[in-house]
């Protein structure tokens, strides 16, 4: 055997294996990391490493800095207002396509999810544990509106920009002390989805989006 079935696997574990450590902060935004860092860090190869590099750097999630070596994606302005653009541009098409598609059996465990959640902050339940919950739900729906659309090509680019706005989440403004506003402004675009207006729930969603990204460019 010459081990080429095992590299595309090797390749997606590497991969996997930083993304995890980058969402779990082991690595930071703007730090500088060596290979052999990143080896240390995800128990893999040098080489499966270094194949690992060009993707990340094609997909924005590190660069190569000339005699400093390399840099993992820094949160700035810029960085903000274009995940958040492309954001808006994939969501509007899939919750339109969700209100149209989605049954009825669907919208209504993720209108449970919600109100559920509604109903424990309004009982007093402020928990850490609440505020974990929430933002599973939080992004379970989102995740599911754009799995509606069944396109692979728009769901990996979807994939890479949630990467970027989960490291914007936890930089600029995690759901922690927001979780009420947040689940209200999900349960309008449910509701509208509920109804089965489209255009309702595309301008609650874009709604939604716009606020999270005024307030990630305000701190």
């Amino acid at each position: 055997m010459d081990g080429t079935d095992e590299q595309p696997t090797l390749r997606e574990k590497a991969y996997e294996s930083f993304t995890r450590h980058l969402l779990a902060r082991d690595v930071r935004p703007g730090q500088f990391v060596s290979q052999r860092r990143l080896v240390e860090l995800t128990g893999l190869t040098l080489g499966a490493i270094r194949e690992l590099i060009p993707r990340l750097e094609a997909e924005g999630l590190i660069k190569t800095v000339p005699q400093r070596g390399l840099q993992i994606a820094h949160i700035d302005l810029n960085l903000i207002r274009e995940a958040f653009q492309l954001r808006v541009f994939l969501e509007k098409e899939a919750v339109a396509l969700f209100t149209r598609s989605a049954s009825d059996e669907t919208v209504a465990g993720l209108l449970k999810q919600h109100r559920d959640i509604a109903d424990a902050i309004r009982n007093g339940d402020g928990s850490h544990e609440l505020e974990v919950h929430a933002q599973a739900v939080d992004w379970g729906m989102h995740d599911a509106f754009i799995d509606a659309l069944g396109n692979t090509i728009i769901s990996n680019a979807y994939r890479v920009n949630s990467i970027k706005m989960r490291l914007i989440s936890q930089d600029r403004f995690r759901i922690d002390g927001h979780v009420g506003p947040v689940m209200g402004e999900h349960l309008k675009v449910l509701e509208a989805i509920e109804r089965r207006s489209a255009e309702d729930a595309v301008n609650s969603l874009v709604a939604h989006i716009n606020h999270a990204r005024d307030r990630a460019l305000r701190i």
